[in-house]
């Protein structure tokens, strides 16, 4: 959705309500009442929706996460040269749309999972404008080998290799974490940023 699209159906609403407020005789007839249906009902109600999905659909974007100040040091996690860093891996060699790169490994974390994550994404608001975040940021929870499967499931390279085929039905029960020790354990490295070596495109 466009957002000059959204915009000008603001505007457009608060025309029509001011019109209605600053006269309201126009609503004796019958083409004033279908305008302050519209103007007080339908219009707020499309702006309300339209501005949501838009707001979500920004919230997907990677740059948006690392709008916070505390998210800098994941967002520059992304760029370290070492291919044993996975979240780094992925980035860098588009294994992830890089513009959707924190949901697309994170899905379930905010708004977008379950009524809970939505609290959770609402917790997270909360601490940024009125509170404090916490610094280093922890997981509420093990991380998921779904996020990892939406993606590596079916995969040939993944589903035949002989590491992961030996232990193939215990990933996918998520009864054996990708991230265990020994594993893919290296994961964002934001608590010593300045001691590590970046791909040249760092930004």
């Amino acid at each position: 959705m466009p957002i000059w699209l959204i915009l000008a159906l603001l505007i457009g609403t608060v025309a029509a309500i001011a019109i209605v407020i600053v006269a309201p005789g126009v609503t004796v007839s019958r083409a004033g009442k279908a305008l302050a249906f519209l103007a007080l009902f339908v219009f707020p109600l499309a702006v309300s929706f339209l501005g949501a999905a838009e707001h979500l659909d920004r919230s997907k974007q990677t740059k948006f996460c690392l709008s916070c100040h505390v998210m800098e040091p994941y967002g520059r996690s992304l760029y370290i040269n070492d291919k044993t860093y996975v979240p780094a891996a992925h980035f860098q060699n588009n294994r992830i749309p890089r513009d959707h790169a924190c949901y697309t490994c994170h899905t379930n974390y905010t708004i977008f999972g379950t009524v809970h994550d939505k609290l959770r994404g609402l917790k997270h608001a909360y601490k940024y404008y009125i509170s404090k975040p916490a610094n280093p940021i922890k997981l509420y929870e093990p991380f998921n080998n779904r996020e990892c499967l939406h993606c590596h499931q079916g995969a040939r390279s993944f589903e035949e290799g002989s590491t992961h085929s030996a232990f193939m039905d215990d990933i996918k029960a998520n009864k054996m974490s990708c991230t265990t020790s020994g594993c893919h354990d290296q994961i964002h490295n934001a608590a010593h940023p300045d001691q590590l070596k970046y791909w040249s495109s760092q930004p």
